[in-house]
């Protein structure tokens, strides 16, 4: 059976030039799924894109690093950072205190179903989970976030960790390669949780780009979609443009997100036949799952 291919991309409602490049992939074709940001400085203008474009897949990007909660800060006081107000701005201070046990499971569910609440009340059929920084690789996050999955009847969530053979091609730094070699070891945590294990959670067989994360050109995606095999396959990209509003927004992803839309268009619509010799793939959404699974 050939490879089943979801390409979604993460940080829809970041920003109005993030939102234009995802309603322009979905409509040429090289993007079928998204993850909206609830708290996102353009959520009003992604709204306005999905009801444009019924077929696009639109999941929660759960954020819990690096944003503005929800929640009222009084009720999830573990997940706030120094200014008692916002999330922790630093990912190494919200895995420090994950694992130091300061964290409680209870604001981080309380937290990710709030942000799920807000997708639904405007009329968005959430069809997944993942979170920003992928912070679910962790079971103190992925657990909670999967009892709220089941509970709001959220029927899938990104597996969040990259193959070996995708991690070779992503042309990303030494250390980086390192580092996600090293969180690899929880993939079987997250795989024995009880709502993946059973089934009543679907994911895929895995997450490719991460690696490639800043670094996903035409040459490096054409090298992923060669090398994959048959399977169930999310495709993490961050398109976007780099104009004026992704200005006012603190990322290290800036430039890299027009290469990420011309490699997509490269890819997925303007020439398909970069890929030759290859085995054909479908590509699918997170609504698509079920059916592909079996």
């Amino acid at each position: 059976m050939p490879a089943r291919l979801i390409l979604n991309a993460d940080d829809f409602g970041l920003t109005r030039g993030i939102n234009r490049a995802i309603s322009e992939l979905h409509a040429a074709g090289a993007l079928t799924s998204a993850t909206l940001m609830a708290s996102g400085p353009a959520f009003d203008d992604a709204i306005s894109a999905v009801r444009s474009h019924p077929t696009l897949g639109v999941g929660c990007h759960v954020v819990l690093t690096d944003g503005t909660p929800i929640s009222p800060p009084q009720t999830i006081p573990t997940l706030l950072g120094p200014d008692g107000k916002n999330f922790r701005p630093r990912l190494s201070h919200f895995t420090r205190d994950l694992l130091l046990g300061r964290i409680d499971e209870a604001d981080i569910a309380r937290e990710a179903a709030a942000q799920i609440q807000k997708l639904q009340h405007h009329g968005i059929t959430v069809t997944h989970l993942d979170t920003h920084k992928h912070t679910h690789i962790f079971p103190q996050v992925a657990r909670p976030l999967l009892i709220v999955a089941e509970h709001m009847g959220i029927p899938a969530i990104r597996n969040p960790f990259e193959q070996p053979w995708s991690l070779a091609l992503g042309c990303s730094p030494v250390l980086r390669r390192i580092q996600l070699r090293v969180i690899h070891h929880l993939r079987p945590r997250f795989l024995a949780l009880p709502q993946i294990q059973s089934g009543r959670i679907l994911t895929t067989n895995g997450t490719l780009g991460i690696s490639a994360t800043g670094d996903l050109n035409t040459t490096t995606l054409a090298a992923i979609l060669k090398a994959m095999p048959d399977g169930l396959w999310e495709l993490v990209c961050h398109p976007g443009y780099n104009d004026s509003d992704l200005d006012d927004i603190i990322t290290r992803l800036r430039s890299t997100r027009e290469v990420e839309l011309s490699a997509l268009l490269d890819a997925f619509a303007n020439s398909p036949q970069q890929l030759p010799n290859r085995p054909a793939f479908h590509l699918i959404n997170y609504r698509d799952l079920h059916n592909a699974a079996t």
